[in-house]
């Protein structure tokens, strides 16, 4: 379907005041050209030092001592994305994490994609649920309920929702959300209406290093 200019510029201004579930992915650039629209910053916290510095199609994040910390860059509205990263990530203390990372309402659910682990399991844990394969690697599927924790509407308890990638992937990929939220629901996992989704860094336990990434 064609668009006219003044039509196009319309759809992107409408986009940007309210922004829903249905929000296109792209928007019209200076040259006519269809670029990917990244429209949310996640930084959030609690102490260390943490030196955080988001771009139009990215981020770079350097860390040291850091109690507990999640940045990143991505949507204000979640959605079954596929979504390419490529960079890096470099930990040196602590357990980091990279994952696509968001949250739903009703039910409240935290939700983890991740890709790399520094040590561990990162944030899996609670129960296992099983497996099951995606973009060329094999993924465990976690829940556990949080207990009176912080969340995106105040202190509550919540369940979390994790995919561990079993063979990680510092450097990045793509990530067929659809294929994990359909993975999730098969194993009784249901999502609520989403609200940010992110590619993000996460530390804690006197994390130290850097993270730099790019979201084509």
């Amino acid at each position: 379907m064609k668009l006219t200019l003044i039509s196009a510029i319309a759809a992107f201004c409408g986009a940007l005041a309210s922004p829903t579930p249905d929000v296109p992915d792209f928007v019209v650039g200076p040259q006519n050209l269809a670029r990917r629209q990244l429209d949310y910053n996640q930084n959030w916290k609690t102490g260390g030092n943490v030196n955080f510095s988001p771009s139009n199609n990215g981020y770079s994040v350097s860390f040291s001592g850091a109690g507990d910390f999640v940045v990143g860059k991505g949507w204000r509205t979640g959605k079954e994305r596929n979504i390419t990263f490529t960079g890096s990530t470099q930990a040196q203390s602590g357990t980091v994490l990279v994952s696509i990372y968001g949250w739903t309402k009703n039910p409240l659910v935290e939700y983890y994609v991740q890709e790399y682990t520094s040590n561990g399991k990162g944030s899996a844990q609670g129960q296992k649920l099983g497996t099951f394969e995606s973009d060329g690697g094999t993924y465990e599927i976690w829940k556990h309920q949080q207990q009176n924790q912080p969340s995106i509407v105040g202190t509550a308890t919540f369940w979390q929702y994790i995919s561990n990638r079993v063979d990680k992937r510092p450097n990045g990929g793509t990530v067929t959300l659809a294929n994990h939220f359909a993975a999730w629901k098969k194993a009784g996992l249901n999502l609520g209406a989403h609200d940010y989704q992110v590619l993000a860094t996460e530390g804690w336990g006197n994390a130290g290093g850097n993270s730099k990434y790019t979201i084509s």
